[in-house]
């Protein structure tokens, strides 16, 4: 028989469902279901559990909690394809918000109405709808993996209603403002790391990571390798991949910027030198006064800040803003998208183009003052030998 019901008391009813045997040991498989209710209630579960088997859809509830699952997941599923910093993200974010909330919870119980209960308590706590996103795409991306291995029917995650994520307004200098921040930077103890994160255009957490074998200082040509990666709360660190294979790219640098490099590392070499044992050398370009990589955090608080301040710019700027300048002041001057793009790193040229659009209506209207004037010059010429 496939299934049966069995009397375990008043109103309540044992389903027995047989799943077949293992495969390995021979041992005959079934579903149990304890059924409080009359007997039509246990009917209906069996006749349901049934038609899932038939259709190839029935999977067994799994006995594992939520904190249980998840620890299985993040060392066999996403370690395995995560980077680094990705899968510490993860882990921290579940950590911080689900876990508290329905990690003792049964796996096959969980419903979309207790993740929507987790969103609204953040929302409460007026965390961003950014952060709230992420932490969904998070334990979706754990009950994706359990449909997977047939441990869940849907996945609650996709059932959810979420707070509408609201762009931040990209900011980039204008050539005078430009002019004014490098200005103010002149004397800061950082004023060439943040030239360098201007002209070069590199995220954060690329040109933290520079080390001097990744500069030819001949040439005048610097390498993105690596990434400096900080651990939630910035108490540790390490060096991790670039956001993507084409991240890995080479910038050439102008000679001023070059010849500024070389008068750094005469300095940095200097100063290690005397610091003596207490210097940790990692062989970063730019460091703190220990060779330890410098906290993004820091470096805006106590250089990137008061630099805009002196300059007279708004201190709504972003220091990642500064890698938006690099490639509006270029685009601007008409340069070609793609050297934008492949300076950038970015994957895809479309994404350049997405993210710039707002320069490419004057790169048009130059296009066409060229176009004229190209076309007036050849009407020009043809009436003269006509």
């Amino acid at each position: 028989m496939a299934g049966q019901i069995i009397a375990r008391g008043e109103r309540v009813w044992l389903v027995r469902v047989f799943l077949g045997r293992d495969p390995s040991t021979g041992k005959r498989n079934y579903h149990n279901k304890t059924i409080h209710g009359n007997k039509k209630d246990a009917q209906k579960y069996l006749n349901g559990v049934l038609r899932e088997k038939d259709l190839g859809t029935f999977v067994e509830p799994s006995a594992l909690t939520i904190n249980e699952y998840l620890d299985q997941w993040l060392e066999k599923a996403a370690k395995p394809r995560l980077r680094e910093r990705s899968f510490i993200e993860y882990g921290y974010i579940l950590q911080l918000y689900i876990r508290p909330a329905i990690g003792t919870k049964k796996l096959s119980d969980i419903q979309p109405l207790d993740l929507q209960s987790i969103y609204a308590s953040m929302q409460e706590r007026r965390l961003s709808p950014r952060t709230i996103r992420y932490a969904n795409a998070v334990i979706s991306s754990a009950f994706k993996q359990a449909l997977k291995w047939r441990m869940l029917v849907h996945n609650p995650a996709t059932l959810v209603e979420l707070p509408r994520e609201s762009s931040k307004e990209m900011q980039a200098l204008s050539p005078e403002e430009a002019s004014r921040f490098l200005e103010a930077i002149a004397e800061d103890r950082f004023g060439l790391l943040l030239t360098f994160a201007l002209i070069t255009g590199m995220r954060p957490e690329e040109y933290l990571g520079i080390q001097w074998k990744d500069v030819d200082l001949q040439k005048g040509i610097v390498s993105i390798q690596r990434t400096v990666v900080w651990l939630p709360k910035g108490k540790s660190w390490s060096f991790g991949e670039p956001k993507t294979t084409r991240s890995k790219r080479s910038i050439p640098l102008p000679d001023s910027l070059t010849q500024n490099l070389v008068r750094h590392k005469h300095k940095q070499l200097e100063e290690r030198l005397k610091k003596g044992k207490e210097y940790q050398n990692y062989d970063l370009v730019f460091a703190t006064s220990e060779g330890t990589p410098i906290m993004r955090r820091n470096l805006v608080r106590r250089h990137f800040k008061p630099a805009l301040k002196r300059a007279g710019l708004p201190e709504t700027l972003r220091l990642y803003d500064l890698r938006h300048s690099c490639a509006t002041l270029l685009l601007a001057e008409n340069e070609n998208p793609k050297v934008v793009s492949e300076r950038l790193g970015h994957s895809r040229i479309n994404i350049t183009l997405d993210t710039y659009s707002h320069v490419l209506p004057s790169m048009q209207q130059a296009a066409s003052d060229k176009l004229e004037k190209l076309l007036s010059l050849g009407v020009a010429h043809y009436r003269h030998t006509k």
